[in-house]
């Protein structure tokens, strides 16, 4: 009994220690999954903090496979980079120091878009996050298949730099 109290203790104060977003000059990494209808694929995100709600970075997509003629495409059609804009209201609204939900805006290879996401810490350093993405303006209409120009979900792992 007093090594679970112990355990609980020790994992209660990691928690504890954890903060979402800081501000200025914090740095995250992002790695996951790219869930879409067309296509499955991998999402690499960094953000770095202007201000104490605002950061700014680069996100980028890479289409694996998926439904049929996802196999003629070529790197250019599977591959995306974003700059994007985020307003951190975690601290805004009194959540926990923990968790950070995020809006913001980006301008990609393929659209002008948004983004809703959410962050949780679990150390200082290790979390989960989500984001759920969606398309504002697109800049091809005419494609066949049009895998960057659809709602797409992100998970995966975030790290602190």
């Amino acid at each position: 009994m007093k090594n679970i109290l112990l355990v609980v203790a020790l994992l209660a104060f990691s928690f504890g220690n954890a903060q979402a977003f800081m501000g200025e000059g914090d740095q995250k990494f992002q790695v996951g999954a790219n869930l879409q209808d067309h296509a499955s694929g991998i999402n690499v995100s960094f953000d770095h903090g202007l201000g104490e709600n605002i950061s700014v970075g680069v996100s980028s997509s890479y289409a694996l496979g998926g439904a049929d003629g996802i196999e003629d495409l070529d790197f250019g059609d599977r591959f995306d980079l974003k700059g994007r804009f985020n307003a951190h209201l975690g601290n805004v609204l009194n959540i926990d120091e923990n968790f950070d939900l995020y809006p913001g805006l980006n301008l990609s290879l393929k659209n002008f878009g948004g983004h809703v996401g959410a962050r949780y810490f679990f150390s200082e350093g290790f979390g989960v996050f989500t984001e759920a993405n969606f398309p504002l303006a697109k800049y091809d209409k005419d494609e066949i298949i049009d895998i960057h120009n659809q709602f797409t979900v992100n998970i995966g792992a975030v790290f602190n730099l």
